[in-house]
């Protein structure tokens, strides 16, 4: 199957980026990638929430998990862990993607999020993401991982990528596959 790239999204100094068209039943598949996402604000969390109604709102109920694997920059502790204040447990809140994220000027986000099937209107849409940034606290690598499903049957329709507080500097594309 070819990725089809829909739209790119790149800005410097953004409280958000949305994607308020072409989320459709085009594609099942949608694949967002995050290329140099820089937070103007120390300490962070990338996230993510989804909308039904062409972006107006952002409040579906997500259930969702989150872990991550790091090694720190002095090569002196390393860890895999499950974050359970990451987890949506039904909830409307925004999806953690990347926690704690360092606003140096030469650290940054990547990474990918998939989301399956957003127009279907019979299953609930499932999505999961795997992310790369350099944390603070001298982690100098971390991995996240996140997946779970919003939990609708409405077709999913817009998509918001913002940060927990301040703004952002990135690139983020969205393509279709099928």
């Amino acid at each position: 199957m070819a990725m089809t790239l829909i739209t790119t999204n790149s800005d410097t100094n953004q409280t958000s980026m949305s994607f308020t068209s072409s989320i459709d039943s085009t594609y099942k598949l949608y694949i967002f990638k995050f290329i140099n996402i820089n937070p103007a604000t120390d300490e962070v969390d990338f996230q993510f929430n989804v909308s039904t109604d062409g972006g107006s709102n952002y409040n579906l109920q997500k259930t969702s998990t989150y872990f991550q694997a790091y090694h720190t920059e002095a090569d002196d502790g390393q860890e895999l862990t499950y974050r359970t204040q990451n987890d949506l447990a039904n909830g409307t809140g925004d999806q953690v993607i990347a926690q704690d994220a360092n606003n140096a000027a030469d650290a940054n986000i990547g990474g990918t999020l998939w989301l399956f099937n957003p127009s279907n209107t019979t299953y609930v849409k499932h999505f999961y993401s795997v992310i790369s940034n350099s944390k603070t606290n001298a982690i100098s690598e971390e991995n996240a991982f996140s997946s779970g499903y919003v939990n609708s049957t409405s077709d999913v329709d817009a998509i918001i990528f913002r940060c927990s507080s301040g703004n952002f500097d990135g690139t983020i594309k969205m393509y279709g596959v099928g």
